[in-house]
């Protein structure tokens, strides 16, 4: 379940900073927003490798 959270975790801040991007015209938040979004990418493609190594492991 800690794979959950960390995907939740990142959700999370990543939302108050797109917030502050596009309500609030924070650049400085576009740029965590960015940062966030790239390591959404890396987790999710480290989950779909474990997904796919369980499934072949039985």
């Amino acid at each position: 379940m800690s794979r959950i959270e960390e995907v939740k975790n990142l959700m999370t801040e990543l939302e108050e900073d797109l917030e502050k991007f596009y309500d609030k015209g924070n650049k400085a938040a576009g740029t965590r927003a960015r940062k966030q979004l790239q390591e959404l990418k890396k987790l999710s493609q480290d989950i779909r490798i474990e997904i796919q190594n369980i499934k072949n492991e039985g």
